[in-house]
């Protein structure tokens, strides 16, 4: 996901986007332990994605912290 869309979401749209790619990480993990999968380019790229999520989660609320002073 590019951080350019990202960026254009609202703020509910990011945290659902986050709690989707978080399950998505997880049932990978999941099929992984249980040897049903060995798609390692998926997991580092959800796990990318959602550090995308988080850091323009994080920038907004600097953001929002700051213009409050």
């Amino acid at each position: 996901m590019k951080v350019d869309k990202i960026r254009n979401l609202t703020d509910a749209e990011l945290s659902h986007q986050e709690r989707d790619l978080a399950d998505q990480l997880f049932k990978l993990k999941f099929q992984m332990n249980m040897g049903q999968t060995e798609s390692l380019k998926k997991i580092r790229g959800l796990r990318k994605d959602i550090a995308r999520v988080k850091t323009i989660v994080g920038e907004r609320n600097r953001s929002a912290a700051t213009e409050k002073k």
